[in-house]
C-alpha cells in the first residue's frame, strides 16, 4: 500500500492528467505544451516508487490511456488540415482535368493576371 508522499504524487499526476484532457477537448495545444516537464517529473518519480499493483496505479493507467486516445485524435486532426491545406494549395496553383484517354492534364494558374480596361 503506498504510503502519503506516494499518494501525494498520485494524486498530483492524476490532476496533470485531468488538466491535460481539458487541454485536448479546448484544443489548447500550447497549455498542453506547458504541462510536458511537469507530467513527465511525476511519472519519473513514480516510476521511482517500483509500486506495480495499486488501485491508484489502474486509475491513473486509464486516464493515461484516455488522454493518449485524445492526443491520437487530435494528431490525426491536425494531419487532416494539413492534407487539407496541401490540397487547396495545389488547387490554386493548377488547374487539371482529364481527357478522353482518361490521363490527367495539368495546366499552371497565373497569379498576377490583370485585366486590362480599354476605352
Amino acid at each position: 500500500m503506498p504510503t502519503k508522499p506516494d499518494t501525494d504524487l498520485f494524486r498530483s499526476l492524476e490532476e496533470v492528467l485531468d488538466l491535460e484532457r481539458l487541454a485536448l477537448v479546448d484544443g489548447d495545444l500550447d497549455r498542453l505544451n506547458h504541462m510536458v516537464p511537469e507530467k513527465e517529473k511525476l511519472i519519473g518519480a513514480i516510476n521511482e516508487l517500483q509500486v506495480f499493483e495499486s488501485t491508484e496505479l489502474v486509475r491513473l493507467q486509464k486516464k493515461v490511456e484516455r488522454n493518449q486516445a485524445l492526443l491520437n485524435s487530435a494528431a490525426e486532426g491536425i494531419r487532416a488540415v494539413a492534407s487539407r491545406m496541401a490540397e487547396l494549395r495545389r488547387v490554386r496553383q493548377e488547374f487539371s482535368t482529364y481527357g478522353a484517354d482518361g490521363q490527367r492534364s495539368g495546366f499552371a494558374v497565373r497569379h498576377n493576371a490583370k485585366l486590362e480596361k480599354r476605352a
